[in-house]
């Protein structure tokens, strides 16, 4: 059917990631969205790595907490509500501080969903 209502609390977390992550695209079946939640407690970090994909524009819509994105160039703070948009071969680590007061909630979404993440070595330059 052309049509799911999910609730993302009932998805399985994937497996071996650094925070809780529900693919909501993996469970839909999209062709060419990316679409998961991801919750962070203190300390964890949204990606598997800090890394920029060569195609896929990805945005982070924070839903609870604060949210922050290290940068070649800054860190930003994203507070919920906000959201925060890394355009393609744009280097960047979403993550919630150890010293957080408590988790942040994301609903992160990006196109082309195929776009493979390419790591990025900030001391490599």
């Amino acid at each position: 059917m052309p049509y799911h209502h999910l609730d993302p609390a009932d998805l399985d977390p994937t497996p071996d990631y650094p925070c809780d992550r529900r693919g909501i695209s993996d469970t839909a079946e999209l062709a060419a969205l990316h679409l998961a939640t991801y919750e962070m407690a203190p300390g964890e970090q949204l990606p598997r790595t800090y890394h920029y994909h060569e195609r896929r524009e990805e945005a982070f819509y924070v839903l609870r907490g604060t949210l922050h994105v290290e940068t070649p160039d800054e860190e930003f703070v994203v507070a919920a509500g906000e959201v925060f948009v890394a355009e393609p071969d744009s280097p960047h680590r979403a993550f919630n501080p150890a010293d957080a007061d408590g988790p942040v909630r994301v609903l992160g979404t990006g196109a082309p969903k195929s776009d493979i993440a390419h790591p990025y070595d900030p001391d490599g330059e």
